[in-house]
């Protein structure tokens, strides 16, 4: 039997009889037309557009920090101490739960911890720009700890403002509008990683400055680190007050009261029963252990590039060239993750990973000796750009596999705690290897003053001591190259493992991902 079209007349006479036609319908068709599907949400949607933004500013800050460090011959044990900055985003899973049970009612669920800690943000800038320039430029070294605590603490901040602003999204879009927020958060976030790193490094560069904006060359940019966190404070501070006072949170009527109460305690248990089934412990070990194998290169590599010379702020121009690449890719890779084995991406695209360590390490062994009168030609700059777009195409298309497993095999019934702890998981896999490596760089580095085989460079005072002499410090063991070697042979005993490892967890049934309630134990 055929059935009628939607849009047939016994369909459309069938629907009068059930149906009383009333002007509230009309309305209805009409919001449900594509073109009008923002009607109501544009406001909202700029907001989140706007709050995510901000949010991306202090990450992009955040990283143009080790290069500048790196530009000033800090050793790779303080790189290590910076490095722990970035584990608040790895680690807000710890109190995220908090942020939905603990707020005023009256204020509202997300605007209680929202503007407090984006008006801290701001303050905390403020306060900085007044003494980070000095903590870096200090004649007697960078002051690496408090620059440690100061952007741990911003970041601990940044981080807590992400968890209120994805809360807020889902209830301050419509229902049929929510899948726009993922959207605001991919796009606002970028531009303000853009803006934070990017607009940030071009202006703190004087040869960019002199090349582009100047009409009279100076030895330094148009903005140091203290004063663009000058300017961006305000605009925190401002910009939070205009939301606290002018945007009001509306909760859902089907909000449930008896459950924020309840919240953190079942958040925590729910997180509880996750990690005890088999499928997750094993799942864990995979994501805590298989970055070790890439580790030297994502952590080491692109330094060693600046202290050979590499102007920090090309690495600003090479992240520019990425942007289309990451754009794209997503949407290439669609047909190869949907599906059930998502992974079999992954497993092929390791071991073109792990190889890439070998080019990673040639590639920073000839930059030296592809300087010329102090310079690199643009074909260098070619390679560069060609090099860091197949690292970011590899690292990419792991990252894509993992989320669309995640997405396959996560528990829809303890909704997103299941997905969050997994991204937790891969999240301190790839800080913790980060910290260790470039904790043992110095370690396994030799080198000898020039001047003085005495002077092993060890430290900050005996390379002070060898340039004032007018000697330099030359490496005859470069760990860096021992700890490419060690990981590589690491990716290879892993891989083994790792990979078959996969495939049984991907072969596993849904029902062993799924936490056993009350009533099936």
């Amino acid at each position: 039997m055929r059935v009628p079209s939607k849009n047939s007349p016994k369909m459309v006479a069938l629907e009068q009889q059930i149906q009383v036609p009333t002007p509230d319908k009309e309305k209805e068709k009409e919001e449900e037309k594509p073109l009008s599907s923002l009607d109501g949400d544009r406001g909202n949607i700029a907001l989140l557009l706007l709050l995510y933004l901000l949010q991306g500013i202090p990450l992009g800050l955040t990283s143009t920090v080790p290069l500048i460090l790196q530009n000033k011959g800090v050793l790779y044990t303080d790189q290590a101490m910076f490095s722990l900055v970035g584990w608040p985003f790895s680690i807000k899973l710890l109190w995220a739960p908090i942020l939905d049970a603990v707020f005023l009612k009256s204020f509202g669920r997300r605007k209680t911890w929202l503007v407090p800690v984006q008006f801290l943000i701001g303050v905390f800038m403020l306060v900085m720009s007044f003494q980070v320039d000095y903590w870096i430029d200090d004649p007697n070294g960078p002051h690496i700890l408090s620059l440690t605590a100061v952007f741990f603490s911003l970041n601990f901040l940044a981080a807590t403002q992400d968890i209120a602003v994805d809360g807020w999204a889902l209830t301050m879009l419509k229902r049929k509008n929510v899948g726009h927020a993922s959207t605001c958060n991919s796009m606002g976030q970028t531009a303000g990683f853009l803006l934070g790193y990017v607009v940030f490094m071009a202006l703190e560069s004087a040869d960019f400055c002199n090349t582009y904006l100047r009409s009279v060359p100076q030895s330094v940019g148009i903005v140091t680190l203290g004063s663009f966190l000058l300017y961006c404070g305000p605009v925190f501070v401002v910009t939070t007050t205009l939301v606290g006072l002018l945007k009001k949170e509306i909760e859902p009527q089907h909000a449930d009261e008896s459950q924020t109460s309840l919240g953190v305690i079942n958040t925590y248990r729910q997180l509880w029963h996750i990690a005890q089934l088999p499928a997750v412990r094993t799942m864990a070990i995979v994501l805590l252990t298989y970055n070790i194998s890439f580790s030297a290169t994502d952590a080491v590599s692109w330094l060693k590039l600046v202290s050979s010379g590499v102007p920090k702020e090309q690495f600003a121009v090479v992240t520019m060239c990425m942007l289309p690449l990451k754009i794209m890719l997503p949407v290439l890779l669609a047909k190869y993750v949907v599906g059930e084995t998502p992974m079999d991406v992954f497993n092929k695209v390791y071991p073109c990973r792990l190889a890439f360590n070998l080019v990673a390490a040639g590639f920073v062994w000839a930059t030296p000796h592809m300087m010329v009168k102090e310079h690199f030609p643009t074909y260098y700059y070619v390679m560069l750009v060609i090099i860091y777009g197949v690292y970011q195409v590899w690292l990419f298309t792991m990252f894509v596999t993992q989320m669309a497993f995640y997405a396959r095999v996560s528990d829809p019934a303890v909704g997103g705690t299941y997905m969050t702890l997994l991204n937790t998981l891969t999240n301190l896999g790839f800080a913790w290897p980060k910290t260790l490596v470039l904790l043992f760089v110095d370690g396994l580095t030799f080198k000898y003053c020039s001047n003085n085989s005495e002077n092993t460079c060890s430290n900050v005072d005996q390379v002070k001591e060898c340039e004032d002499d007018y000697g330099l410090c030359h490496s005859y063991v470069d760990g860096y190259y021992i700890l490419i070697g060690f990981c590589t042979m690491f990716g290879l005993l892993w891989m083994s493992w790792g990979r078959r490892t996969i495939q049984t967890l991907q072969a596993k049934d849904l029902s062993e991902w799924k936490v056993k309630t009350t009533n099936q134990k």
